[in-house]
């Protein structure tokens, strides 16, 4: 069963995203490593939202969550109403070169590609929904 937070896309709400997380993963038996993984990723993403996805008008963020027993991990969903945008479309940045040769942008999410075990973006109905499996 999903349990889910709606809150307004600011990066000063992080906390509050922060604090959602953290009681789902109360219950769980994971390690700091994987738990550090999560929070990275929830940082990153919900960011990027608050930034970016509704071009400074106001809007909102849903994100639901799920703690999944065989295998055990845990699933998040982040969905927003703003502009579409598919943030896999995007080639990931070229980490064997220097950061002055390197293009702006898109290391962000190549850093959640690599600390999830499962992500998948789709627009449907009006919605950004951004889906991300971490395996503990």
């Amino acid at each position: 069963m999903y349990k889910e937070l709606v809150t307004a896309a600011k990066v000063e709400k992080l906390p509050v995203v922060n604090e959602f997380i953290e009681c789902l993963l109360a219950d769980m038996d994971c390690s700091p490593k994987t738990q550090m993984q999560i929070e990275l990723v929830v940082e990153e993403i919900f960011v990027n939202i608050a930034s970016y996805a509704y071009e400074g008008e106001e809007g909102e963020t849903i994100i639901r969550g799920r703690i999944i027993e065989d295998p055990s991990g845990m699933e998040l969903i982040f969905m927003d109403k703003g502009k579409p945008y598919d943030p896999l479309a995007r080639m990931d940045p070229n980490v064997n070169v220097s950061m002055e040769e390197r293009n702006i942008g898109g290391l962000g999410i190549f850093l959640v590609k690599k600390n999830v075990d499962a992500i998948h973006y789709e627009y449907k109905e009006g919605k950004n929904i951004l889906s991300i499996l971490k395996n503990f």
